[in-house]
């Protein structure tokens, strides 16, 4: 028979390893959420300046962005919303230029459905849109008689993106290859579908896409 004082010293021992046991597991617990939090922090996000948005939260719409007109109005996406609304970046100089009478006759077409059409002007693909805003807004009013918002001049790719477009490229999965693409947005602020630049305004499929956002 084992002397009762070493039956006391066996059950502290037990006592002793399984709170060993609980403190390791706490560690590795701790370990591992910070680990998580870790790499979800290093995900590309779906916009700068959106605090904490990584590339897949879904909770992170068209909505939760801004823009600046041209005649210097910041105007939340937000103000669109129940809208389907058709993002293009714009240049004046470009073979695609010719668009701007299509998405203008659009825009006239289908605002009263529901429809917002916005142009972003941007000069990082060939250098085809080099004016000033006040140029730019010229060159659109007296060759198109454009009517539809236009943007201040952003950039669309690279680290001086526009935090919308960081966003629409990143839910999308590239960046944008030249002037005239386009992003249709749907009324809840999601991204319906992505054109490239040779859709024009006129093609069926975009026109298909429009009467389905606006149901």
């Amino acid at each position: 028979m084992r002397a009762s004082g070493d039956r006391s010293l066996t059950i502290c021992d037990l006592i002793i390893i399984a709170v060993i046991i609980i403190i390791a597991a706490i560690i590795i617990i701790v370990v591992v959420v910070v680990v998580v939090v870790v790499v979800d922090g290093r995900n590309p996000p779906v916009g700068l300046g959106i605090p904490s948005g990584t590339r897949r939260n879904a909770m992170t719409t068209a909505h939760d962005f801004s823009v600046t007109l041209m005649n210097g109005e910041e105007r939340s996406l937000k103000d669109f919303a129940g809208k389907a609304v058709l993002i293009v970046n714009v240049a004046s100089r470009c073979g695609y230029t010719k668009q701007y009478k299509g998405l203008e006759a659009l825009w006239r077409e289908s605002r009263e459905h529901g429809l917002v059409v916005v142009g972003v002007p941007c000069n990082q693909f060939g250098a085809q849109e080099p004016g000033t805003e006040a140029e730019i807004q010229q060159f659109c009013s007296t060759t198109y008689d454009v009517t539809f918002p236009l943007t201040k001049k952003v950039d669309v790719n690279g680290p001086k993106a526009h935090p919308l477009y960081a966003w629409l490229t990143a839910q999308t999965g590239s960046k944008i290859g030249w002037n005239f693409e386009k992003f249709l947005i749907g009324k809840d602020g999601a991204i319906v579908k992505r054109f490239e630049s040779g859709a024009t305004p006129e093609s069926s499929a975009l026109r298909q896409a429009i009467a389905t956002a606006l149901g």
